[in-house]
Parts: C-alpha cells; structure tokens; sequence
C-alpha cells in the first residue's frame, strides 16, 4: 500500500533536471498529447516533478495531492509498480469519478520509476482530453525513456553514496595524520597536552580525535601486580 512507502529525497542536479524536461516534452510532441509528466513522492504527498511545456497543459509543476486514497491514476501505478493504461476513463466505472476527469484528463498511460534500492520514486506518464488507447510503440517510446530517468537516478543514488564513503574516508585520513604526528606526553603521569595547551588523559585524548572506543581491563602483569592475593593458593 502507498502509506507503507518511504522514498528518500535525492537531490536532482540541474543538468539532470534539464534533460528530463527535453525528454518530456518530447513524448508529448510525439505522442500528440496535452501532458506529459514525471511525478514525484514527497513524503505523504506526490507532485507534479516536471511537467511538459505543451499548449493545454493543467499541470505545473509543484502542483500536489495527499496520495493516499486520492484516487489519482499515478496511485494506482505506485502501489501496484505497474503499467496503467486507461483509453477513456469515462467508459471505465472505476475510473469515471477520478479527480483528472475534472480537469478533462480522460485518457492516462504511465509507468513506476523505481529507484535502485527497489523503492518508488513516482511515475512517467501522459494524459490526453479525448479517448486514447496509445499505441504499443507509444508504450515502447515511454518505457525507453522511464528507463533513462532510472539510469540517471542510479548514477545520482551511486555518487551519494560514493560521496559519503568519500567523506569518512578523508575523516579517518586526518584523523591517522593527528595521530601520527609528535604527541607531547608527561613521563610521568602519561597525560597528553592538546592543541590548546590542557593536559587530558590518554583515552580523552584519542577519543577526540579519532573514533576509538576504549574498553578497560587487566594485562596479566598488572593483574598479578595489583591482586596478586587472587593468584595466592592457585
């Protein structure tokens, strides 16, 4: 069901956002339709993304609905991440009251973009203001370019993901390049004095600086040194 999905906002470079908008208006130049879109989960809501730059078009974008139950043909393509096609929603009793119809959006074709992670980013689809029952290289034409959305969205989702491993890798470099460098300790106490000139203890010392964690114990000299009676009789 829609209110079990969760996608995560990814951030769509520019350049990106251009070329979806070239591919979008040209599947409503071919394809003859008013609209074409990408639309888009935000949280509990799903928007217009980007909509195509065609004369009678009613969606722009950042237009929104609460998806839930909202009887949206796109709500039925995300909860099932399947083709919908409907010719003439007005022949059709289970789409004969949906909220498009009011706009005069009576033919619909879309198709799930799903992120490499499986989950639902939103859909790729048209609609038309008179019966259409789109054609099967229409259908061929969409899917072709929902699959280019999804290898830009793989290539976006990898380079996150290479970027965060990016930044705790360059962490943990200058975290090896303090440790690594000429530590000045008390002979006797064995603090460390920091940068700031304070003397703190080994463990607060690494601690702050990298992220080792300390768990204490014994050494068997120190053991014997400091509870030798529990070695008496052994």
């Amino acid at each position: 069901m829609t209110e079990n999905i969760h996608t995560p906002q990814i951030e769509i470079p520019e350049d990106t956002l251009m070329k979806w908008q070239n591919i979008i208006d040209l599947m409503a130049e071919l394809i003859s339709v008013p609209a074409a879109l990408i639309m888009r989960l935000v949280d509990s809501d799903i928007e217009v993304f980007v909509s195509s730059q065609s004369e009678g078009n009613p969606y722009h974008p950042g237009n929104h609905e609460h998806i839930v139950g909202s009887g949206l043909y796109c709500e039925t393509v995300i909860n099932t991440k399947n083709k919908l096609l409907i010719p003439n929603a007005h022949a059709d009793e289970k789409w004969k009251n949906n909220p498009d119809i009011k706009i005069n959006m009576i033919s619909y074709l879309g198709f799930p973009i799903v992120l490499p992670d499986g989950k639902v980013f939103g859909t790729i689809c048209v609609l038309d203001k008179k019966e259409n029952a789109y054609s099967e290289t229409y259908e061929n034409l969409i899917k072709n370019f929902r699959d280019i959305i999804q290898f830009h969205l793989e290539l976006i989702y990898m380079n996150s993901i290479l970027g965060e491993r990016n930044r705790s890798l360059s962490d943990y470099l200058e975290e090896i390049k303090i440790l690594r460098g000429i530590v000045p300790i008390c002979s006797f106490c064995k603090k460390i004095r920091d940068a700031e000139g304070k003397w703190c203890e080994v463990e607060a010392y690494i601690a702050k600086h990298s992220e080792a964690q300390f768990s204490h114990s014994f050494c068997p000299e120190c053991m014997r040194l400091h509870y030798d009676d529990l070695f008496k009789g052994s």
